[in-house]
């Protein structure tokens, strides 16, 4: 069908007749040669308004049409097809039928309308005086739509959180939104890729897309593809979106064990960033997530089919390009215009983002350790860390690391969380060769090590002699001259 043309059936009908006898009316034929202007109309050849295939119209019909369009003041309706007299109505139901189909939907929400509709059939049949006249299987589809009772593709065992999920789905209606700001929220997800593809060491693996989106415009802030769904993978990739486009203020995402990880959310706890994460089993929530994978699987992907191999470089390469060049740049139905375009409109809440290293910092789980008072170090995750000398009288220290990198851990304020020292792995083997360095003063340079000697008197003990002589008393005490013994 041309663009532009209604969808209604029986709207496309009224326009293809009029568009038939149009003639007709903006030129009235004189008198005695109306049937001739039709017989020249019907031996047209005209398009079939539903199919678009070769169409002719007898006379007669066009004869019935002009007249018919002739009696109505808007033409175009009176050509319209006449609803059915019994149009919106269905064989009844009995209550016994209704009710029997109830709760045979209860049993086996599984089923197919034609399943139902053959049961009940067999039900009916065994006991006609108590349900009646059996009704067609297009009665019970209506009954049921009408009352939402549809298929529901159930799991084979499952979860409880997949009975909270889709008890909730039933209970509580669904309503599309958007953020009214520009970096408002984010969202991202991993997606599979539908190829695999080759590593150097020529092994066939499948890799993921990490996809982050920004709400309110639709811009992809960044995408990635890796090798597994990680926590290392996520932080990466989020750093990266942060350092492209500043710091969103919060972010929704599902609740995959990448994204609960204590490293990311320390993270986006540290930079000011809200995370929430979207209920159980309910990827609806994150629909606009999903539509761009609808995307990346539809053009993205479409023009590497070719490809092969395909390598992790390539589709990275190939997929920074789709995104910049094509798709935030492209006209995005649903916003009326290009999601760049929208980002650059605003309003924007975005706050700049930290250096790489603090943001790096950032995305690190922090846990207390306790000091070994033989070699000054603490353990973390099996690999011994040496402490500074300066810390050595520490007996608990809290430190921050990332569990997939023990290259380095720092030592942080426990109430603050400001850096006080990086710490390295032991190094067991130069520890071997003997060289030991100083151990690095406690106190200020400035500090004296010891007490000054001009008064040996301490100044409290000065000040209470003051005042007990003040009192003009005589010691409270009778000295005794002990004798040297012979």
């Amino acid at each position: 069908m041309a663009k532009g043309k209604p969808k209604d059936t029986h709207q496309r009908w009224a326009h293809f007749r009029f568009s038939v006898i149009g003639p007709l009316l903006a030129a009235p034929p004189p008198e005695g040669e109306l049937w001739s202007r039709i017989e020249e109309l019907a031996r047209q050849v005209w398009q079939h308004p539903i199919s678009g295939a070769p169409h002719t119209v007898g006379a007669s019909t066009i004869e019935r049409w002009y007249y018919q369009a002739r009696k109505t003041a808007d033409p175009v309706a009176g050509l319209r097809r006449r609803v059915r007299s019994d149009a919106g109505r269905r064989k009844a139901m009995s209550p016994a039928q209704r009710v029997a189909l109830e709760q045979q939907y209860r049993d086996h929400t599984g089923w197919s309308y034609k399943l139902h509709a053959d049961n009940l059939a067999a039900l009916v049949n065994d006991d006609r005086e108590k349900y009646g006249n059996v009704v067609s299987a297009t009665t019970v589809r209506r009954v049921m739509q009408e009352r939402g009772w549809w298929r529901k593709k159930k799991p084979r065992k499952p979860t409880p959180g997949q009975i909270r999920a889709q008890e909730r789905l039933e209970a509580y209606e669904v309503r599309t939104f958007d953020a009214t700001h520009v970096h408002a929220i984010w969202h991202y997800d991993f997606h599979d890729c539908p190829r695999r593809i080759v590593d150097g060491q020529g092994r066939w693996l499948t890799p993921v897309l990490l996809g982050i989106l920004d709400d309110c415009s639709r811009v992809c802030c960044h995408a990635q593809w890796y090798l597994a769904e990680t926590a290392d993978n996520l932080d990466h990739g989020l750093i990266q979106a942060f350092c492209k486009r500043g710091l969103p203020r919060s972010t929704l995402h599902d609740r995959g064990s990448a994204m609960m990880a204590g490293e990311t959310q320390n993270g986006l706890r540290d930079l000011g960033i809200l995370s929430r994460p979207t209920l159980s089993y309910s990827p609806y929530q994150n629909g606009k997530q999903e539509r761009f994978w609808g995307d990346v699987e539809g053009r993205l992907m479409a023009m590497v089919e070719n490809v092969d191999p395909l390598t992790l470089d390539f589709l990275n390469l190939s997929t920074q390009a789709w995104v910049e060049m094509e798709y935030n740049r492209s006209r995005h139905d649903e916003l009326g215009m290009p999601p760049i375009e929208r980002l650059l409109q605003g309003p924007d809440v975005a706050r700049p983002a930290p250096d790489l290293e603090t943001m790096r910092r950032a995305f690190t789980v922090q846990e207390m350790r306790t000091q070994r008072r033989t070699d000054g170090t603490v353990s973390i995750g099996a690999v011994r860390f040496e402490v500074p000398s300066h810390l050595r009288t520490l007996r608990r220290v809290a430190v921050r690391f990332r569990s997939w990198d023990l290259s380095a851990a720092w030592i942080v304020d426990e109430r603050t969380g400001d850096v006080i020292a990086r710490i390295l792995p032991m190094d067991r083997a130069r520890n071997a060769e003997g060289h030991r360095r100083r151990l690095q003063p406690l106190f200020d340079e400035e500090t004296p090590s010891k007490p000054s000697s001009a008064d040996p008197v301490p100044p409290l003990l000065r000040r209470l002699l003051q005042e007990y002589a003040a009192t003009g008393l005589p010691p409270a005490l009778i000295t005794k001259d002990e004798e040297p013994d012979a």
